[in-house]
């Protein structure tokens, strides 16, 4: 039955003609592009911590990949190559190929060809490793902000913490299809971190809440940061399903499942940022200004449109908290 999956993986799986050897042999064998680099991520998604088993079998596998094209979108990359690990309690070839629905759905938008990995029985869980390729010059870091550099995030923010928060009242699901959507199915930001890359200075995607994850360049970079939450970008759903702004603000701040991009760029960029966002289709907010780094205190200082500190619930999704 593991080889019978396999095969039905493999028939699936879309070609590229960077691809030498792909499934089917002990490893796959790539060519990358000429003086360009490789960018590697890797993600696995578990039952219980990432997804449901409620959840439907093509959202999962479309999130799967999207959380690592996701990684691939914050550095600049273009997505290229990816291998799948693959952990069942049992050979269910419909969920199999219920999944695999949402996965290629996702690769074949990105062009990303699926050229390995590994099947195993055990407890559900989907580890992606995804390969992209960009010009050495263009590559997008964590560090590399500086005092007085704005800091823009793409989309809206807290959709998804919104969505798991909610759950319980629907049964198990947000009542929100808005909302349900972004938790489920979110969307990388593949196109803007290309356009955004040899502009922005400095980058991450957000995957554990913007404080902790703005927090990451932050300490990379040695600055600090002023974030004004009256900026944040919310979306209409969001701010009907919050009990008031100190609850949608939790959300925005620290709820994490974002999946949008954050960077930092000179003001003089402002132009450049917006057309590149305007070119990819993406809205983008300034929510912010890095600042030298505080002697003490936090390294992200949220402050209300009176200029008053606050402080969320907690600061982000902690794996092993």
């Amino acid at each position: 039955m593991e080889f019978d999956l396999i095969a039905r993986i493999q028939r699936r799986a879309r070609q590229r003609g960077d691809v030498v050897t792909g499934i089917g042999d002990d490893a796959a064998v790539l060519r990358p592009g000429d003086g360009r680099e490789l960018v590697v991520t890797t993600d696995v998604l578990n039952e219980g911590v990432h997804f449901l088993a409620a959840h439907p079998p093509a959202d999962i596998g479309w999130k799967a990949l999207a959380v690592n094209l996701s990684d691939l979108a914050a550095m600049g990359a273009a997505p290229a190559w990816c291998t799948l690990a693959l952990t069942l309690p049992g050979p269910d070839a419909a969920w199999c190929d219920a999944m695999l629905d949402g996965f290629f759905a996702l690769a074949d938008t990105h062009d990303i060809a699926l050229v390995g990995g590994d099947t195993t029985r055990g407890p559900l869980a989907l580890g992606v490793t995804a390969i992209g390729q960009i010009e050495p010059a263009r590559v997008l870091r964590r560090a590399g902000a500086m005092p007085g550099d704005d800091i823009w995030v793409s989309g809206t923010l807290g959709d998804a913490a919104a969505a798991l928060a909610l759950a319980p009242v629907a049964g198990g699901d947000a009542p929100d299809a808005f909302l349900r959507e972004r938790l489920q199915r979110p969307t990388p930001r593949v196109a803007l971190g290309r356009a955004l890359a040899g502009v922005a200075r400095a980058g991450i995607d957000l995957s554990d809440g913007l404080l902790a994850d703005l927090g990451h360049i932050c300490k990379a970079s040695g600055v600090g940061a002023r974030v004004m939450l009256d900026e944040l970008p919310a979306s209409p759903p969001l701010v009907a399903a919050a009990g008031g702004r100190h609850e949608r603000w939790n959300w925005q701040v620290a709820g994490g499942d974002d999946y949008e991009l954050c960077v930092t760029a000179p003001p003089g960029a402002r132009e450049r940022i917006l057309s590149a966002a305007g070119a990819a289709g993406v809205p983008v907010t300034r929510i912010g200004v890095s600042t030298d780094p505080a002697p003490a205190g936090p390294a992200v200082r949220l402050v209300d449109s009176g200029g008053e500190s606050w402080v969320p619930d907690r600061s982000g999704y902690q794996h092993f908290a």
